[in-house]
């Protein structure tokens, strides 16, 4: 799977477990020196990260004789890398949504395009309920490749006559997920000679499937081992909650309109419907940054109506030097033009705020405060302008990394956490706005978000058991 979070050995794992330090260094060596003896000399370069990786993961399943791997691809489908198993199993679509663009193309149906172009000759596909036109290019694209294409029911469809399911990841999203993974886990065992295990259940498609160019597959009756698989499910970063005293921390790796829209259904149900403390106030925090093609402006808007008290802009970065955080560097990306995203994410959420003042009585009219941090053009690194006179209360703030953007949020109350420290003649000038207000809270709601590397970071930090 990819991206990482913590650890790059997350990305190969067996029976659900990364694989050791041991057994990962083992492997990288094995194979990076055995293309590194292959290679053409006219083209002597490597495969680059990815690549690479994908190359190293097929190597280690086949050496350690999985019986069944499940891959992931990294963008797409048609061009991944990932797409060279000529027979699997079965492959399966989850819903889609408008993400890399640049790579995908920028409508819906030609991101179905690339997706589709995982379906291989003979072998079983499925998706989930997706809008009209993308679907018919995914029937279209399993026509073109000769393979039968289902839809999955819906997961309420097993739940007939037995007992609601439980999921072990929350969100309504996850249930389409759940749908889906039912179906390849039974195509499988099927596959394995387990036959006549599930007694297939005659059940009218809602509203919703009828009249879709895609046929329903059965829903079935469900084994114990299915159901307590759906209960057991853990996945870091998807909404995921952390609660470290007063602080609660809510991480979702959401970053498209989509996965947004759905993070926050999952947030306002977790944490917002929550009854107010009795014993003080509430204070709500938006943690945020977005890599790469994404409108942020367009994710940003969805985010403004959960009534955030104050929004943290920092890059993915945990530490401003990245000298002993490998997994975690990105040479894509300089840490000046990470935070001049940050400052526009800081601007256009100054601008949606004053936007929405006069339509929304519950927020307040946001004090027009410069950016905290200001381009130095001369030396394209960012000058920390001294704090003003009085304690700042701005609702939009940036940080230079997550480790002073966590500390900012946490004041100190968060036991994995130090708390911020103000060193020399200028502290960071973000560091006393709102901190009385964060200190004197009852409960301190943060939602992380718009980037997996900005949950990975912030993972990091907050369970450092992870990194080990």
């Amino acid at each position: 799977s990819s991206p990482h979070l913590v650890q790059v050995r997350e990305r190969i794992r067996i029976n659900g477990q990364p694989i050791s330090k041991d057994l990962f260094n083992k492997y990288f060596w094995l194979v990076y020196n055995r293309l590194e003896q292959t290679k053409d000399p006219a083209h002597s370069s490597m495969p680059a990260y990815f690549r690479f990786l994908t190359i190293m993961a097929f190597h280690v399943f086949l050496q350690e004789k999985v019986d069944l791997a499940v891959v992931e691809v990294g963008i797409g489908g048609t061009y991944d890398c990932t797409n060279i198993v000529r027979a699997p199993v079965v492959c399966g679509v989850s819903s889609l949504g408008i993400d890399h663009t640049s790579i995908l193309g920028d409508t819906m149906e030609k991101i179905a395009w690339q997706k589709g172009g995982i379906f291989k000759p003979g072998v079983p596909a499925f998706t989930v309920v997706q809008p009209e036109r993308p679907l018919e290019v995914l029937r279209e694209r399993a026509q073109e490749r000769k393979c039968s294409l289902y839809l999955c029911p819906e997961l309420d469809d097993f739940e007939e006559g037995c007992q609601a399911l439980e999921l072990g990841l929350a969100g309504a999203h996850q249930r389409s997920n759940a749908a889906l993974a039912l179906q390849l886990a039974r195509t499988w065992l099927q596959r394995r000679g387990c036959q006549g295990l599930w007694e297939l259940k005659e059940v009218p498609p809602s509203s919703e499937l009828l009249g879709r160019p895609v046929p329903l597959a059965p829903a079935f009756r469900l084994t114990d081992a299915m159901i307590q698989g759906l209960r057991d499910t853990e996945w870091l970063g998807r909404t995921q909650v952390l609660s470290h005293g007063p602080v609660t921390w809510y991480l979702d790796g959401a970053h498209t309109t989509s996965s947004i829209q759905a993070c926050i259904r999952w947030f306002r149900q977790a944490a917002l419907n929550q009854d107010k403390p009795h014993d003080g106030s509430e204070v709500r925090v938006l943690l945020f940054n977005a890599t790469g093609d994404r409108d942020t402006a367009a994710l940003l808007k969805l985010l403004v109506p959960c009534h955030f008290d104050y929004a943290v802009f920092c890059p993915n970065f945990t530490e401003v030097s990245l000298a002993n955080n490998a997994d975690q560097q990105n040479f894509n990306v300089t840490l000046e033009n990470a935070l001049t995203r940050c400052l526009e994410n800081q601007q256009t959420w100054t601008r949606l705020l004053e936007e929405k003042v006069g339509q929304d009585p519950w927020l307040p009219s946001p004090p027009r405060v410069g950016g905290l941090l200001q381009p130095t053009p001369a030396r394209g690194s960012l000058l920390l302008v001294p704090p003003a006179p009085r304690p700042l209360n701005s609702p939009a703030l940036v940080f230079p990394c997550l480790a002073q953007a966590l500390r900012w949020v946490a004041q100190g109350r968060d036991p994995h956490l130090a708390a911020p420290v103000a060193s020399g003649a200028h502290p960071h000038p973000a560091a006393s706005s709102g901190a009385v207000l964060l200190r004197e809270a009852a409960a301190v709601h943060v939602l992380v978000t718009g980037s997996l590397h900005l949950v990975g970071g912030a993972l990091r930090l907050l369970i450092p058991a992870l990194s080990q």
